[in-house]
């Protein structure tokens, strides 16, 4: 699992690429952990290149949403796949993120 945090066009960009199960978890919680501290723009979750998402990966992103929506900030989700489409749906998470 690889996480990248950039800045794009006065937002926050996370990019993950590869699984996002279990094992990689821990890791990939660490590494969106900046985006705890954005104020004032907007959080994109890139997941063009991510494969897999399991519920540890959805409640690394419910706690960023969290915390962003305590600040007045805002979560996007960019590019899911089919595969992790239907994992939001069926946990109901396709009804409380914003999809770009």
């Amino acid at each position: 699992m690889k996480t990248t945090i950039q800045e794009q066009d006065g937002s926050v960009v996370a990019i993950l690429e590869g699984n996002l199960d279990t094992a990689a978890a821990a890791e990939t919680e660490k590494a969106m952990s900046p985006l705890n501290d954005v104020e004032g723009k907007d959080i994109i979750i890139d997941c063009t290149d991510l494969a897999y998402i399991s519920s540890a990966g959805l409640r690394i992103f419910l706690g960023i949403l969290q915390n962003a929506q305590a600040k007045g900030g805002h979560v996007y989700i960019k590019g899911i796949n089919d595969n992790v489409r239907a994992v939001f749906t069926i946990t109901g998470f396709s009804n409380i993120f914003e999809f770009k």
